[in-house]
């Protein structure tokens, strides 16, 4: 047989889906899929090892990740696309396929802040920022996580009260978030905050006197994306800012269970792009006379790698379709983000071994996946917190604490 073409992509896509899992997507979530994978194809991989290497983060496509309507994608009206949530899954992918960062922009702009606004919103808020938000002229960001709360939100520290010098309509917040997406290039951050009334969610705007976003830097992980911590010095409120819908912990835990569903897909994502990475450099690399792509051990690695991916996105499939049909459950979320993203993480490791010496360089992918897929672990719940989700849900015991 002859060795397939490195060059003729589409033909070695179809080679790796060997379970024709394709044929499972309907023709409009492969419109959806092609729309984005082609904008990532032109507009992502031919700037994203630049961006990664200078921490740049190109704020200025936001308006074009509207146009193309992936901004709040499974959110219904107020502007928003309202496709399906399978549709939202496909197009995480294929933005991960070229970063990290870029899948991570959409997330916390539709699924956190805008998810945030269109479940526990007023009609006047929603009105005011999704449409806005939706075509990308408004960014938003999100704020749960602390310096001293990460995995235990409701040790969270960050507080709001009445005013009480004036006429008690008015709030002031105070205290401090950490690992906070996009906040500073933001026009507003969704600021969850302990009150007397227990967690309640605020619409913060990022000029309001007494915030401020600094950003964290240097990185090695996630360098085309901001992250920033938050400090909040007596930043007055007034009423319309509250999230009326939204009391308790239940709040924010709903917007992260949005985001989680889309690192399902995302992460396979990185998984692929670094796995065709390797594949293609495998059948142009000749060693002792021959590809290494006809060596036991390098095919060993591929099919291992090829595995993975077709299990992951029957996972991120099924997880998909129960979502659509309204039966989805945390504990599936939890299965799908903790398998998904741990497999991705060493496929783009098993990836980089392939390229050799070639691999380190950031003109090939599978080392920026690996180091991006640190971050995708660690943030919407660790290893750890899944694991506990799903052991909870085995035995019906907490072991959190």
């Amino acid at each position: 047989m002859h060795p397939r073409n490195p060059d003729d992509l589409e033909a070695l896509r179809a080679a790796s889906d060997v379970l024709d899992l394709d044929a499972q997507l309907t023709p409009d979530e492969i419109a959806v899929r092609d729309r984005v994978r082609a904008f990532v194809d032109a507009e992502i991989r031919p700037h994203i090892a630049d961006w990664f290497d200078r921490g740049h983060f190109p704020a200025e496509l936001a308006p074009a990740f509207g146009r193309l309507g992936v901004l709040g994608m499974n959110l219904d009206g107020y502007g928003c696309p309202g496709r399906s949530a399978v549709e939202y899954g496909l197009a995480a992918l294929e933005l991960e396929a070229g970063d990290s960062g870029i899948r991570t922009f959409v997330s916390v702009q539709g699924s956190l802040a805008m998810g945030s606004i269109h479940r526990w919103g007023s009609e006047e808020q929603k009105s005011e920022w999704l449409p806005r938000m939706a075509s990308g002229d408004v960014i938003g960001s999100f704020g749960l996580t602390e310096p001293t709360a990460g995995s235990d939100p409701s040790s969270m520290k960050t507080f709001a009260r009445r005013d009480r010098d004036g006429d008690g309509a008015d709030w002031i917040l105070t205290g401090a978030k950490r690992w906070i997406g996009l906040a500073s290039i933001a026009q507003l951050t969704v600021v969850w905050a302990q009150t007397d009334d227990g967690v309640r969610g605020f619409i913060v705007p990022t000029d309001a006197p007494g915030f401020e976003a600094v950003v964290l830097e240097p990185k090695g992980s996630m360098r085309a994306s901001v992250q920033c911590e938050l400090h909040f010095d007596d930043v007055r409120l007034p009423a319309s800012a509250v999230l009326p819908g939204a009391r308790g912990l239940r709040g924010p835990f709903s917007a992260l269970n949005e985001a989680r569903y889309g690192i399902v897909w995302g992460a396979l994502g990185a998984g692929r792009d670094s796995y065709e990475a390797a594949l293609r450099h495998a059948l142009r690399r000749e060693q002792f006379g021959t590809p290494i792509a006809a060596f036991q051990l390098t095919q060993q690695k591929l099919v291992n790698m090829v595995v993975e991916l077709q299990k992951g996105a029957l996972l991120a499939l099924h997880i998909g379709r129960a979502k659509d049909a309204g039966t989805l459950r945390p504990e599936q979320i939890s299965l799908g983000k903790l398998n998904n993203v741990r497999e991705a993480i060493a496929i783009a490791r098993e990836a980089r071994t392939i390229l050799g010496g070639e691999g380190v360089l950031l003109e090939n992918s599978p080392i920026r996946h690996a180091a991006n897929l640190e971050s995708v672990r660690t943030y919407e719940g660790t290893d750890e917190v899944h694991t506990l989700i799903l052991g909870q849900h085995l035995t019906g015991i907490g072991a959190f604490r």
